[in-house]
């Protein structure tokens, strides 16, 4: 790690010779070393950082980042995935953002995981953060890759909740990227999110909620290899679901509602990552559980640059007393201009409940697609609720 700054002071000797051979006194000369004071560090993307969602989202915490820390410098690696650079490894990447004098590394996607490891192990002195990972978590963690992700699951439930709340149909749908366990656990959350405020606040049996899954492959669309978002959307929209929730990084299922809407259907969508993501359509929006990075990377840089940074694997909550608050809070939700003033108010109170812990979703009797999960009253780790490897019974979908 550079320092920020060094001062030396050294000492400059001037022997004169004079015809009767006299010696002055040493002077004494400050001389200030100029040292590169500039902290660098690499933020890798699975996307663009224009996507208008999880890319975008990340970027803003980079540029966070350089406008919170003088001298900061932030090396962009944008679209490292498998459609957009297929000959290009993260190792080759952090070859070249090390060689820039990177001073720290910020992996943002559960699919850069394996190669983290391999990388980590290249750099062994270089501090890698590993969002939405969970090296840290496990025994055989690379010493250097610590793990960083906010508590989504929480913005998921607010954003079920408020599709409860809408539903003319009683039927819900989700769009996801890829199966694995951040994408299960996400949309389980968005589901018991629903399921509470259907019965609770709309007095309808749980059991009435149609909530279905259908994914889309990867994080976002590649032509020939996934399937397509928007068709998926407009698939389940004429299956009657009337709210549609995206768990994919980029806005397409919003687009199709938007189309759908003006074309006389009564339909509305929750996008996903990106605070603004309502932006092109707040007419059918009814709202975007949205990540906030820039408080969490900047404690993390200003932790590098300290020397004070250890390899932790930490699941950021919201900041409860304002969820919205854009220097605190890790994880928001942008409430849509279409919500009433009666949902909004049921809404608050949902979310109080969420963060004062007088609303535990995660709580038995909860059972898997292939089993039981947790017993009456039993609460889940948080573990178990990272692991997630099944969907929820009453939710239709694919777990694997």
């Amino acid at each position: 790690m550079k320092k920020r700054a060094a001062y030396l002071t050294g000492i400059l000797l001037s022997l004169l010779v004079a015809v009767a051979c006299y010696a002055p006194e040493p002077t004494v000369t400050p001389v200030v070393e100029e040292v590169d004071t500039e902290f660098v560090f690499g933020m890798v993307l699975v996307g663009p950082k224009d996507d208008h969602g999880w890319s975008e989202a990340h970027y803003n915490g980079g540029k966070y980042i350089e406008e919170h820390i003088a001298d900061s410098r932030m090396l962009l690696m944008e679209s490292l995935n498998p459609d957009a650079q297929p000959d290009k490894a993260l190792g080759d990447v952090v070859d070249d953002m090390v060689a820039e004098g990177a001073d720290m590394i910020f992996v943002t996607s559960d699919d850069f995981s394996a190669d983290t490891t391999f990388t980590a192990s290249r750099y062994p002195e270089l501090p890698i953060v590993h969002v939405s990972g969970d090296h840290a978590l496990r025994a055989d963690a690379p010493p250097n890759v610590g793990n960083y992700f906010a508590r989504m699951v929480y913005g998921k439930m607010i954003a079920g909740c408020t599709s409860a709340l809408v539903t003319e149909t009683g039927h819900i749908a989700y769009v996801g990227p890829l199966i694995n366990g951040e994408t299960r656990r996400l949309a389980n959350a968005a589901f018991l999110g629903a399921r509470y405020c259907y019965e609770e606040y709309r007095d309808q049996p749980p059991e009435s909620l149609q909530f279905d899954v259908e994914w889309v492959g990867f994080w976002f669309h590649i032509p020939g290899v996934t399937r397509d978002p928007a068709e998926i959307t407009n698939e389940l929209i004429d299956r009657g679901a009337d709210v549609i929730m995206s768990g994919i990084d980029t806005p397409e299922p919003l687009q199709v509602v938007a189309t759908r809407a003006a074309e006389g259907h009564t339909v509305w969508a929750l996008p996903y990552d990106y605070e603004d993501a309502c932006a092109p359509a707040p007419q059918v929006c009814l709202g975007v559980p949205y990540f906030n990075w820039g408080p969490g990377y900047l404690r993390l840089a200003e932790e590098v640059i300290s020397g004070e940074w250890q390899p932790t694997w930490e699941w950021a909550a919201p900041y409860w007393q304002d969820i919205n608050d854009p220097g605190r809070s890790p994880v928001g939700f942008y409430r849509g201009t279409v919500l009433t003033a009666e949902q909004g108010t049921t809404l608050d109170a949902f979310i109080r409940g969420l963060g004062n812990g007088s609303i535990v979703l995660f709580r038995g009797p909860l059972n898997y697609h292939n089993g039981p999960f947790l017993r009456e009253g039993e609460v889940a780790t948080d573990e178990q609720i990272w692991d997630s490897p099944q969907l929820l019974e009453g939710m239709e979908g694919l777990s694997d």
